[in-house]
């Protein structure tokens, strides 16, 4: 909640010292018109019916003056206090129907100050809610999009391979074809999964200290195959002796999701590379392809859920290794950056501080 301003305080005590000044005013006056009744009717001398007799027209007095005040008072709570309150709880009812586009309007006037911050907050709630409901209904959206591919593929071949005619060739094509279609289906709920557990902090960091150029070399060395079978050409330039203080597993999901992608868009005879760099603070590392490229527009949503910009390896991918990568990033603390150009390659950039920096108190 906002903090009181010198205005707001100002404002507040100038209505208490209204209020108190007229209290003050009717219980002078009242007091005034028992001693006009005593001393006009009765003279100076005070008997025991002369102040009945005044305090009875004194009472009268602040019975009127009661119901006065109480009227003004029941207007002002209708005015500045109800209005404002059925407002606000007509805009919350709506937000919790599920109408998310509820807000509740400025109100201007005085005293209306600590109204207004209630409403900001339940605006600001509204919206945060609206971006959840759409990222929600998005997710779900992408996630039936994105498993009807796989479903279909293992149908089709499904169905095929039901024919008695085939070759044994084509069965064994089909076969691949279903296993591989399984394989990314199994590949895209394993990273959900993950994303899920990131985003919900239910995967807690264990920083331990390690060589970050073994671990670099060691998930490079498992995209050899591939390398070899693309006559993909290999670049390293990794410093020696570099030892970072993080979450070894988290960080191999970066590595393993970079090279996969720096392998898969670069084309046969391309060339990947692998830079290590650091300082005290952090350690930096490299991974170029001469790939396709994508445009600077696609650059911008690489590391939204789902999204994949080169629908020519569509059925390579499932749109969500990026997304993993960057929530592993900001999760230890690190920074991570693209360069790409069409035609000519990308390089990411992941620059990750060389000790934990209380993560254990962070999370």
């Amino acid at each position: 909640m906002r903090k009181p301003t010198f205005r707001g305080v100002l404002k507040e005590f100038s209505s208490f010292l209204l209020f108190f000044l007229s209290v003050g005013f009717v219980v002078s006056c009242c007091m005034m018109l028992f001693l006009n009744v005593l001393s006009r009717e009765m003279g100076l001398t005070y008997t025991s019916e002369n102040i009945a007799e005044a305090a009875k027209i004194t009472f009268l007095n602040v019975v009127i003056i009661t119901v006065l005040f109480k009227t003004a008072d029941f207007i002002r709570r209708r005015i500045m206090v109800d209005r404002p309150v059925k407002m606000i709880t007509d805009t919350a009812e709506k937000i919790m129907r599920g109408d998310f586009s509820a807000r509740v309007k400025h109100m201007h006037g005085s005293g209306m100050e600590g109204f207004n911050q209630i409403g900001e907050s339940i605006n600001k709630m509204a919206e945060e809610l609206s971006g959840v409901e759409t990222l929600r209904t998005d997710f779900i959206a992408n996630v039936s999009h994105e498993m009807k591919t796989p479903l279909a593929v293992m149908q089709n071949y499904g169905t095929l391979l039901q024919s008695h005619d085939l070759t044994e060739e084509k069965r064994i094509e089909y076969a691949r074809a279903i296993t591989d279609a399984s394989r990314r289906l199994a590949d895209m709920m394993t990273n959900i999964l993950k994303l899920n557990r990131l985003e919900n902090q239910q995967i807690y960091p264990n920083p331990t200290t390690f060589d970050l150029g073994e671990q670099l070399c060691e998930s490079l060395l498992q995209y050899e195959s591939t390398w070899e079978r693309k006559n993909i050409e290999i670049e390293t330039d990794i410093a020696e002796d570099v030892l970072v203080s993080a979450d070894a597993e988290l960080l191999l999901l970066v590595w393993n999701n970079l090279f996969s992608n720096a392998f898969k868009f670069t084309d046969e005879g391309g060339r990947v590379t692998l830079s290590l760099i650091a300082d005290n603070e952090y350690a930096t590392v490299k991974i170029s392809d001469t790939g396709c490229g994508m445009s600077a527009e696609v650059g911008t949503h690489i590391f939204e859920k789902f999204y994949q910009g080169d629908t020519s390896h569509a059925t390579q991918g499932n749109g969500l290794g990026l997304p993993l990568v960057k929530r592993v990033v900001d999760i230890l603390q690190g920074e991570i950056g693209v360069e790409s150009a069409p035609g000519v390659g990308t390089a990411f950039t992941v620059r990750i501080r060389r000790t934990n920096n209380g993560l254990e108190e962070a999370w």
